[in-house]
């Protein structure tokens, strides 16, 4: 009997890290923001077709600083936030200026929605400066 528990013991030590590990994986995954943009961003053709003139002359940073700030009051700063982790995926090039847009994100979160609805849309994108731009307008 004594034998039976050991390896019962010893199965639940081998198996369960496993198992937290890959249910925390799973549960990480299904977050909201994790959601692909084509699910929450459209664009119609000639206002696509508008920016791309607009943006030839302009940095990449700028023109997707104004869309997403564009993205925020059409819609809300989480979407905005999603389309912001989205691109750095996309064009890691543009992660250097990530904070910096994050920061303006949450300071046009301050002006749509007051400091503390702001706040309720922080999220790890770009470590914390979402939450940094909401609080400077103070």
């Amino acid at each position: 009997m004594n034998h039976v528990a050991r390896r019962i013991g010893r199965s639940l030590a081998l198996v369960l890290p496993v198992v937290l590990v890959l249910s925390g994986t799973l549960a990480v995954t299904r977050v909201p923001w994790a959601t692909s943009p084509s699910d929450s961003q459209v664009l119609t053709a000639s206002a696509e077709r508008a920016s791309t003139k607009q943006s030839a002359s302009r940095a990449p940073q700028d023109v997707l600083r104004d869309r997403l700030v564009a993205e925020l009051q059409e819609k809300d700063p989480g979407v905005a936030l999603t389309s912001l982790q989205h691109e750095m995926n996309l064009k890691p090039s543009l992660a250097k200026h990530c904070a910096s847009l994050a920061r303006t994100l949450g300071r046009a979160a301050v002006q749509k929605y007051g400091t503390v609805r702001a706040h309720r849309y922080s999220r790890p994108v770009c470590d914390t400066s979402f939450a940094t731009g909401v609080a400077q307008v103070r």
